[in-house]
């Protein structure tokens, strides 16, 4: 009886097996796509958010003027998107897209919350400068070091997530069987892009409204809060995905190319053809390379079949021979390059934004008597601007233009590339058109050196050169990646976003070099003079609008006198020096060829500490030095007034009246002899 039982019980389990064995659950598919498509908006929403206001948070509680400001904003984000090629290397390579994003995740959520803590606790930031006075105390480098550390970490999360997230949601519902397979991968996308959009321009006005509004304290909070909800709904979903191991990298491929070759390069190339004298690898449909770019063809001649082969047929060593497919790779990615480095100064000046919302912020931002746009919002009309031309291009411009062209998109990549260019040379000129005529007015009202003034003029002329810059990058990042995908094979799919992102980090690296170099230029009439008197000063003091070598100007300086002998019977010069941060009386003395002791006994401190800010006066040598030359050009305040002879030998004169502690203004009139004032007009 029992063996019959267990008989039909077998029989029942083969009938009905799901009654007694936990099926194993089917991973991917549409369910996983709103976990994904959700962290990546809000990692948008919440970086994007931080970005256009950051330059007030600098400037207001760091005390960062806005060449510097501008400048770390720019290396942030080519921070971001450079380290965007290494989190696709570790996801392709290491560790998979899953574990990747869900490092960015988290990575951006401390970033975030550490930035959020800098608004919260005063001991964070530096102390306040005082307006009344104009000066600012020493800071400590450890309120800089958690700011970076905070930009460093979100830079991190962003590198993970942004090259990973596309990928992975495509992973989920990647399916050969589905014949409608492509449909839905390109509704995925389209999705996808959709909704980064609908993130930027929430980040844009909400997020900008809420800063602007209700300060940092609540306007860092949010996206803390917001970062935090994307990365637990991506955890919440790890049940569902599909989780493709990584496999091999593609950059590693092009590094043993690269070495490869190089290897081989005292190798003679085999005579043409000769397609068994090159390793095809396994599934590999090219038979032999290109004549392009010949000398990497060397890295996959066969030099000795019984050393560089295995019994199987694969290569014994990787780093010693490499695929016709590898070399093949590479030489599409270097012909590449340099349309690519064409499309480098249109992103370079859409990173330039944090000029905008100053600009903003310094005109009537009213659409209506109540209703006025923050400053931070500005961009939002880019874009708008964007979404909007990739939907006319996409639905009416392309089936209208394909009957003229011939071509199945319209337009080539590279005339829409090209169109790109013409329409930002466009944008940056009326940029600089309406900051010419804001600037203007600003003289003209007496507010140019007051950067909280608001000038009389509407910041709706700012939209034009936002929209058009939106329109650029339309054309741009479409034709972009249309080039690069009708000339990369399927494995270097992932490689036209690589080249697009690593893009975006030349130019903000290249828009920093910029900012800096135009600073230095435009602003070294004021600085040298030790930052006492402001370039527009110089240009409101004299009638002329361009400079000359050997003109004559007007400067602006306060008066300081001293003695003009050093005890020795030397004649001595004082040149007038704006202490700068972290800077101290020995450093300073160090610098110019003088004592702690002299600049105590020349300025009369009780004690031998300085702040940013203050004035020292710095005795010189005044027809001894062998720096002679480089004294005169930044010779500011002398006793009195001064003359540069024919032996370019500074004499003295000193009012007796005059005082060092006199904060009387005069104008002192200089006869440029040999140096070149560079002053912006």
């Amino acid at each position: 009886m029992k063996m019959a039982s267990s008989s039909s019980d077998k029989e029942e389990n083969n009938k009905f097996p799901l009654l007694n064995h936990s099926p194993k659950p089917k991973l991917g598919g549409i369910r996983t796509i709103p976990f994904i498509i959700v962290n990546e908006s809000f990692e948008r929403l919440a970086s994007i958010g931080l970005s256009p206001n950051m330059v007030f948070y600098l400037m207001n509680d760091y005390n960062m003027e806005l060449a510097t400001t501008s400048i770390i904003l720019s290396l942030w984000s080519a921070l971001s998107n450079g380290l965007a090629i290494v989190g696709a290397m570790l996801a392709d390579s290491c560790l998979g897209r899953f574990r990747v994003i869900a490092l960015g995740s988290i990575s951006s959520l401390l970033g975030m919350t550490t930035l959020w803590l800098t608004a919260m606790i005063p001991q964070l930031k530096p102390v306040p400068c005082d307006q009344l006075n104009n000066s600012c105390n020493s800071p400590s480098i450890g309120p800089y070091v958690i700011l970076f550390t905070s930009f460093g970490l979100i830079s991190i999360g962003a590198g993970c997530i942004r090259p990973c997230s596309m990928a992975f949601g495509a992973d989920q519902l990647d399916n050969k069987e589905n014949q409608n397979n492509r449909r839905v991968l390109a509704s995925y996308i389209n999705w996808y892009n959709a909704s980064t959009a609908l993130s930027a321009v929430i980040a844009l006005t909400v997020l900008v409204y809420i800063q602007e509004n209700f300060g940092w304290r609540v306007g860092f909070a949010v996206p803390a809060l917001l970062m935090a909800f994307s990365a637990l709904i991506f955890v919440l979903g790890s049940v569902f995905y599909v989780k493709v191991r990584a496999s091999k990298s593609l950059f590693s491929g092009f590094a043993r190319v690269l070495v490869v070759a190089f290897k081989n390069r005292n190798i003679d190339l085999p005579p043409s053809p000769c397609d068994d004298c090159y390793y095809q690898g396994d599934k590999s449909k090219l038979l032999a390379p290109t004549n392009s770019l010949r000398c990497l063809n060397k890295a996959c001649i066969i030099t000795n079949p019984e050393r560089d082969l295995n019994p199987d047929g694969s290569a014994s060593d990787p780093w010693s021979l490499c695929t016709v497919e590898q070399v093949e790779s590479l030489k599409t990615l270097l012909n590449a390059i340099p349309m690519w480095s064409t499309t480098i100064m249109i992103t370079v000046s859409m990173t330039q934004t944090s000029f905008a919302t100053l600009q903003a912020k310094t005109m009537d931002r009213h659409l209506i008597s109540n209703f006025e746009i923050p400053a931070g919002s500005f961009s939002v009309f880019m874009v708008a601007t964007l979404i909007i031309w990739i939907g006319l291009y996409e639905w009416a411009m392309v089936p209208l233009l394909a009957r003229y062209t011939g071509n199945i998109r319209g337009l080539s990549p590279k005339f829409r590339m090209g169109i790109s260019l013409v329409v930002t040379s466009i944008a940056v000129a009326i940029g600089a058109i309406t900051e010419s005529v804001r600037r203007k007015m600003a003289i003209e009202e007496g507010v140019a050196d007051d950067p909280n003034a608001i000038v009389d003029m509407s910041a709706v002329w700012l939209i034009p050169q936002f929209a058009l810059l939106g329109a650029g990058d339309a054309f741009n990042g479409s034709g972009q990646i249309e080039f690069y995908m009708t000339r990369f094979s399927k494995s270097m799919s992932s490689m036209a976003v690589a080249l697009c992102t690593f893009g975006m980090a030349i130019a903000a690296l290249v828009g920093s070099v910029l900012v800096s170099t135009v600073d230095n230029v435009t602003s070294s009439g004021a600085k040298g003079y030790g930052e006492l008197v402001s370039a527009e000063q110089i240009r409101i003091s004299n009638v002329e609008t361009s400079l000359t070598s050997g003109q004559r100007l007007v400067i602006p300086l306060p008066c300081m006198c001293l003695n003009n002998t050093d005890g020795e019977g030397g004649a001595v010069v004082y040149m007038s020096y704006v202490v700068k941060i972290w800077e101290n009386l020995s450093s300073i003395g160090d610098d110019f060829g003088t004592t702690v002791h002299e600049l105590d006994g020349v300025n009369g401190f009780d004690q031998s500490q300085v702040s940013p800010g203050d004035v020292l006066a710095i005795p010189i040598p005044a027809c001894s030095s062998a720096n002679l030359r480089w004294y005169n050009e930044s010779l500011v305040l002398p006793n009195g007034s001064y003359t540069l002879t024919a032996n370019n030998c500074v004499k003295c004169s000193c009012d007796q009246h005059s005082d060092l502690r006199s904060p009387v203004l005069h104008l002192l009139k200089l006869s440029l002899l040999t140096l070149r004032l560079w002053v912006r007009v």
